[in-house]
């Protein structure tokens, strides 16, 4: 076991872009330059509590489904919440939707959550809206990149 923080990557990724996304985002969390954080990937149904609570800090990544989250990873929340609830206060988080719309009512529903479990969002989420775009790759390779050098240098 690595005495390294970890990085706890959790996305719901059902299509060929948004699977394009979650490997941008770990490319860039796993940049050579980061030498001492340990990133690890759950898919949402592979998620279990301990995983959040040994998470030195966490990156969230959604479909807009309905206006809102997508259900796999809502179901995160609803097998872990009162497991994780008091152990991960003030645990750094930010979170990455891909809107087909505008994504208000995933951010929004994110937010309520996270705030029920004293979470510290440290990055501004990353809203992809509209048609798919090749910049959507980049943002997430540097949303990756970003949360593990902050986390690496004691910011987050």
């Amino acid at each position: 076991m690595s005495s390294n923080p970890t990085l706890l990557i959790i996305a719901h990724a059902p299509s060929d872009n948004t699977k394009e996304m979650l490997r941008a985002l770990i490319r860039g969390a796993s940049d050579r330059r980061i030498e001492n954080i340990e990133v690890q990937y759950r898919a949402p149904l592979d998620t279990q509590p301990d995983d959040i609570n040994a998470a030195s800090a966490v990156i969230l990544g959604t479909t807009e489904n309905l206006g809102y989250m997508a259900g796999l990873l809502k179901d995160v929340f609803d097998r872990c919440f009162y497991e994780c609830l008091g152990k991960t206060e003030g645990l750094p988080f930010t979170f990455y939707v891909r809107a087909g719309h505008d994504g208000t009512g995933t951010k929004t529903a994110l937010e309520s959550i996270t705030n029920g479990l004293k979470w510290r969002l440290v990055q501004e989420p990353l809203i992809c809206r509209g048609e798919f775009t090749q910049d959507f790759i980049h943002q997430c390779e540097e949303l990756g990149l970003s949360m593990a050098a902050s986390l690496e240098a004691g910011i987050i």
